[in-house]
């Protein structure tokens, strides 16, 4: 049922305990269906009990008035380098980006270096981010033609989640370009596996398209074409073995409508930079800051990937989170890496985008929190709703906020928005009933966990 946001009318279960380690008071609830006003009390890092909890007691209260509490914010797609160049960011500095951002858990990529293509690989992984990263996590495992016998094993193992395939070449030396090795790994997968889709063989025969010094020839070379017809290809082994896929940040109007034919098996993300900046405007003002793969094209495409979005198309919103120091990014086209910062800018940069009407914030969260828990099968996160975690998101819909270098908490240090005025501004990170972040500020310590998942 949709609640009107002045309606403080919801329901408390008598039976549920009356006092609370946290309560987060007077806020708007938003779920992907709906929304209404209310309380949220947390206990044992879940939540306890929605509604008017104004009798009840708690450790801790929290006024929430005039801010809205959205199920915690899920991006899952980010690169944080760790083990390998750490220079520019770690398990800990990235994480730290997320939840000043407001996002409260991470889906992180395996071309690492070492990659993460084995059980060792993983476990390090996990290791490494339990009680040091500040958000929640679980870490993508590279799918390779070595390791596709073993894929059944990978895609289960704590800390997993899922098998990521590169079919183009990017950052990293993970690649699987030929369909036998696509088929390979995706008979074997019970989970949902992600793939980088560009097709190889044409970024080959296309590479003398580039223009030495001028970012804005990345997407003559990386063209729409490689794009459909590496999803295309896709699509078609995935349907052969009725194995469930994910298309990541999707890039292209053309992709869009071939893909709302396959929803049967194909799930896809979109990304804030994708439905934000276009060419060439954003190759003349950033240079090589904005060259990305799959790129940033023209207004067409960006307004067809809106389309996605509003018609329900895409399923998640990923950021793609991949930073690269202002030095490395300053070496002149093509000798300059693809990637960006983007994790801490999704929140508010999608919220401005809510605000000025081209999505509703329900759709949002369906992109942030709901669609992630929906395609991954993650076990009790993505909404708010008694026994979920206690994950928030608590954002002033009305702040107006200017971005800046300054604020960016990666190594990298910087940010495609700087100078960018949003409405919209993430207020609190709430990772299981602990306030990480509060108005800027880091109030906890790092206590990060893998995510569960439920087994296919």
């Amino acid at each position: 049922m949709q609640h009107t946001p002045g309606n403080d009318d919801t329901l408390m279960e008598t039976s549920l305990p009356q006092t609370f380690d946290r309560i987060f008071r007077n806020g708007e609830i938003v779920n992907h269906d709906g929304r209404r006003r209310g309380d949220v009390g947390v206990q044992h890092g879940r939540i306890a009990a929605l509604g008017n909890l104004s009798q009840a007691s708690a450790g801790e209260v929290i006024d929430c008035a005039g801010l809205t509490i959205l199920p915690g914010v899920i991006d899952s797609q980010v690169h944080f380098r760790e083990p390998g160049p750490t220079h520019k960011e770690d398990l800990e500095s990235g994480s730290l980006a997320a939840v000043m951002g407001g996002v409260t858990a991470v889906f992180e990529m395996p071309n690492t270096d070492p990659l993460t293509v084995t059980p060792e690989a993983l476990a390090d992984k996990v290791q490494r981010g339990t009680h040091r990263m500040h958000c929640d996590f679980a870490f993508w495992v590279g799918g390779t033609h070595e390791n596709a016998p073993d894929v059944p094993e990978l895609e289960r193992l704590p800390g997993a989640a899922g098998i990521k395939v590169f079919m183009g070449s990017s950052t990293g030396s993970l690649l699987v370009e030929d369909d036998a090795g696509v088929r390979e790994i995706l008979r074997r997968t019970r989970r949902r596996a992600a793939f980088h889709s560009e097709d190889e063989y044409r970024l080959r025969e296309r590479r003398d398209l580039r223009v030495p010094g001028d970012a804005a020839s990345h997407p003559v070379w990386r063209d729409a074409q490689a794009a459909l017809v590496c999803t295309r290809r896709l699509v078609a082994i995935a349907e052969e073995t009725g194995a469930p896929i994910h298309v990541l940040h999707i890039s292209t109007a053309d992709e869009i409508p071939f893909l709302a034919e396959h929803k049967r098996l194909v799930s896809c993300e979109a990304t804030p930079h994708h439905l934000t900046l276009v060419a060439p405007e954003a190759y003349d003002r950033l240079g090589t800051l904005v060259q990305m793969n799959p790129p940033v094209r023209e207004a067409w495409h960006r307004a067809g990937i809106w389309h996605g979005v509003q018609q329900g198309i895409v399923d998640v919103l990923g950021s793609d989170h991949a930073p690269h120091t202002l030095a490395e990014k300053a070496k002149p086209y093509p000798d300059s890496p693809s990637g960006m910062t983007g994790v801490q800018t999704l929140v508010p940069i999608m919220l401005d985008h809510v605000n000025a009407g081209r999505l509703t914030l329900e759709r949002f969260v369906d992109l942030s929190s709901h669609g992630p828990n929906r395609i991954f099968g993650i076990a009790g996160k993505g909404r708010i709703a008694v026994g979920y975690d206690a994950d928030l998101t608590i954002v002033d819909m009305k702040r107006r906020h200017t971005i800046t270098n300054d604020w960016i908490a990666s190594k990298a240090g910087w940010t495609p928005y700087d100078g960018v005025s949003v409405t919209g501004w993430p207020v609190g990170t709430i990772v299981r009933g602990a306030r990480v972040m509060w108005e800027g500020s880091l109030d906890e310590k790092a206590g990060g966990q893998a995510v569960k998942v439920w087994m296919a």
